[in-house]
This record gives C-alpha cells, sequence and structure tokens, in this order.
C-alpha cells in the first residue's frame, strides 16, 4: 500500500491520473466511483459503459460529478481528451477508445463479461475484473491470453479472494507454507431464493439475484475456486469442509488433519459463523524448528498450524490498489498461473423437470458447489457458470449435481467456446 499511495501521489503530480474505464454501474461500481473520483489522488474514471446509460449517469452524480453522453467511440475519446467523464450503452465502444488505460468488469455477469475482458485484452488493456463468475469459470484460459498480449488480468483487491491473495503472498513471505485458505461467511443455506433474498437487498440498495448467490453458497464457492486456481490448491471434499464454528478463526488450527492437507497440496475452504467476521484466514505450517520457536514465543502458538488472519474485506474501497498495480507494477493481486484446479458446479435447488430452462446465478433453481477439476471432467459435470439458459433434457432431483448429459447448451456462446478451449489447453 505505501508503494501504490506513493506512486498514485506521483501520479497526482504529475497531473498523469491512471485514466479507468468502467464496465458495469450497478451496487459495487457506484461505490468504486465514488472511491475514486472523491479518495484516490491520480486516477480517474473517464468513463463508464452500462446497458442503462442513466446508471452510469448515476453513478457519477452520487459521486458529485456530471458527465455527458457519448455513443461512438470517437465521442468517448473527445470527452477523455477534454477531461470531460463520459458515459454511453456500448461498453465495446468504450473499450476501443485509445485513452483508457485500464478495464474494469463490474458487471457480474459471465456471458457478456466474457465478451468483455476477450476484447480488453485483445485491444491490450490490463483487466481488473470484479466478475468471480466469469474468473471461476474461465479465469485460467482468459488469464493466459492475457499473458500471451501482455497485459495483466488480475481479480480484485477489497473482496475476500484478493483478501486471501495477499495474505498468502504474505505467510509464504514468512517462510510458512499455507495449507488452507479460508472465508468466514455468517450465513449459508443453499435454498435461499430472490424471493426469501427480497428485503435484505432492498434494504441495502442491492439486487436480489445477487444477494441469493452469496446466501445459497454460490458466491463463495467461486470466490474459493479462484484463490485455488490462483495459488495450486484443491477442495477437501465437493462443497468445501464448510464447517459452523462460532469461535474465533485461530481455534481452527485445531480441526484440520494436517497430513490430509500436506497430502492434498493445500485446500480452499469456508467456515460459517466464526470470528472475526466477515474476514479471511490462512492457516500454515513452518518446517524449522528454530523458527517455530519463535512464532511461539509471538503468541501464534505451538503448531504445527498457525492461524493468519485478516478481521475484514472492504470490496470497492481497495480496488484502486488493484488498479494501480495492475497499471504501474504489472502485478496481479489475484490470477491463475495454469489450468483450473477447482470448479464451481451446478446443483439442483429444487426438482427439476425435462424441459425447463435453468434461471440464472442466485434464482430459483441451482446453486454451486466448489469440486476438484479432475472430478468435474471426469464426471462431465456442468460448471454453474455455463449453466444459465441451459435446456433440462431429463428430470433432476433437488440437489444432485446437473452434468454436461441432463442439459441442452444454448446455441452460439461464446463462454462455452471458451470453456472447450480452456479444456484443450489445460485438460
Amino acid at each position: 500500500m505505501i508503494i501504490l499511495d506513493t506512486a498514485l501521489a506521483k501520479r497526482a503530480a504529475e497531473n498523469r491520473p491512471i485514466r479507468v474505464g468502467l464496465v458495469g454501474a450497478g451496487f459495487m461500481g457506484r461505490g468504486l466511483v465514488n472511491q475514486i473520483v472523491n479518495s484516490t489522488p491520480g486516477m480517474d474514471v473517464v468513463a463508464i459503459a452500462n446497458r442503462t446509460v442513466p446508471t452510469a449517469v448515476r453513478a457519477y452524480t452520487e459521486a458529485g460529478v456530471e458527465p455527458v453522453e457519448a455513443s461512438t467511440t470517437a465521442e468517448v475519446e473527445s470527452a477523455i481528451a477534454a477531461g470531460t467523464p463520459v458515459v454511453l450503452g456500448d461498453a465495446f465502444a468504450l473499450l476501443a477508445a485509445e485513452n483508457i488505460d485500464v478495464l474494469v468488469d463490474v458487471t457480474g455477469a459471465v456471458e457478456f463479461g466474457a465478451h468483455v475482458t476477450v476484447a480488453a485484452i485483445e485491444r491490450g488493456l490490463p483487466v481488473v475484473t470484479m466478475n468471480a463468475e466469469l474468473d471461476g469459470t474461465v479465469g485460467p484460459l482468459l488469464a493466459h491470453r492475457a499473458r500471451a498480449a501482455g497485459v495483466v488480468l488480475t481479480g480484485a483487491d477489497g473482496d475476500q479472494p484478493g483478501v486471501q491473495g495477499n495474505l498468502l503472498r504474505f505467510v509464504k513471505g514468512l517462510g510458512v507454507t499455507p495449507l488452507v485458505a479460508g472465508n468466514i461467511k455468517g450465513l449459508q443455506d443453499e435454498y435461499r431464493t430472490p424471493t426469501t433474498q427480497q428485503a435484505f437487498a432492498e434494504k441495502w440498495g442491492q439486487d436480489p439475484y445477487m444477494v441469493t448467490s452469496f446466501a445459497d453458497g454460490t458466491k463463495v464457492s467461486f470466490e474459493q475456486a479462484i484463490v485455488a486456481n490462483a495459488h495450486g490448491f484443491t477442495v477437501g471434499k465437493r462443497g468445501m469442509y464448510g464447517r459452523d464454528h462460532a469461535g474465533h478463526v485461530d481455534e481452527l488450527t485445531q480441526v484440520y488433519d494436517v497430513d490430509e492437507l500436506r497430502s492434498l497440496g493445500g485446500v480452499v475452504d469456508y467456515v460459517v459463523g466464526a470470528k472475526p467476521g466477515p474476514g479471511i484466514y490462512v492457516l500454515g505450517t513452518h518446517d524449522d524448528p528454530k523458527q517455530q520457536h519463535y512464532l511461539n514465543l509471538y503468541k501464534l502458538g505451538e503448531g504445527p498450524l498457525y492461524s493468519f488472519y485478516t478481521p475484514y474485506h472492504l470490496c470497492h474501497f481497495e480496488v484502486p490498489n488493484t488498479i494501480v498495480r495492475a497499471v504501474d507494477f504489472a502485478d496481479a493481486a489475484l490470477t491463475p498461473p495454469g489450468g483450473q484446479r477447482v470448479d464451481v458446479v451446478a446443483t439442483a435447488k429444487q426438482d427439476l423437470k425435462a424441459g425447463h430452462t435453468l434461471d440464472g446465478l442466485g434464482g430459483y433453481d441451482t446453486y454451486g458447489v466448489a469440486e476438484a477439476s479432475p472430478v468435474t471432467r471426469s464426471e462431465r459435470l456442468l460448471p454453474m457458470g455455463v449453466a444459465e439458459g441451459c435446456v433440462l433434457t431429463r428430470d433432476v432431483a433437488k440437489d444432485a449435481v446437473l452434468t454436461y448429459d441432463d442439459v441442452t447448451l444454448p446455441p452460439g456462446r461464446l463462454i462455452d467456446a471458451l470453456r472447450e478451449e480452456q479444456e484443450k489447453l489445460f485438460g
């Protein structure tokens, strides 16, 4: 952080801000715009694309800025050159603009996000993705394409995966071998729906489908999958261990089988109800008895597992850190270096009938669970990120994991082509 704020201060002093193009202006996007406009010198949100332009306007006006509207790339470039924030409905017109330095994907949409990310990489832009659902489905392929193009594709600081990524790097730097990367949740109920979550969503001004994906376990599955893919971990079992634990995360050093963790090469996991929520934790070992003595002296206990944690995750507040890391230092907060290690697979939330078209993430039909990619591949399990819009070819019972053999895919989708390419590349 000290390096990052120094880099931004230098940019501010030189009147050379990082020019951010944003796609998506929902709840999280509006928070990010406000953070950059009012609290991040050395960085400007120069353009926002959103399918409903008034929503993009709202993101600026809530931050105290009045934008102009454009419809073409030339108009976008002209507005940016004049120092005027600009909004438009066409994300690809924004991406073609020469005077943006980085794309931030805040869409949360898998198919559309795939088109946007592919276009940004082909354009040679670094990409900061807040789209864990896309990342957890084809992130390894997109990261591979980004490396080939000489740009960074990275998950975001602030959300729990990015916070875990930072802590994992810190722990490794101490000489500790991380064996668990964990997410602290307050609620887990696979059968929540947009109806049950409507009141909560209205209270906080959020989308009920997105809120449902938090409650039904889909979001934590995607979050932990992208941590696993970035750091070479797996899951201890389908769905992760997912314990209820009302105590402090330090107490989790006693609940894992260290030999099992070592044999697996490290796992991702979550707990429900632990303190300090809603943070994250990393558990690791140290092989040097001399350093074990010091760790005990420094109140981390006698081992063999040592507990490290961050007591919060501040989402959009920290995303500017990711942006400057990507643009000025080519450093990713979270990115997969190789193939998929953990997938999120679609599981029936209710009994489903042949001929039914599956709804989307956080809906009424499915919830996502984390599964080791070799199992996903061998059993032909249906990734959650491709499930929306699929038509069932046979009945599927509640809590059964769907397979490719259970569905007909919608024709012509980019996400399916990318998934197939990823399997050929890494499978």
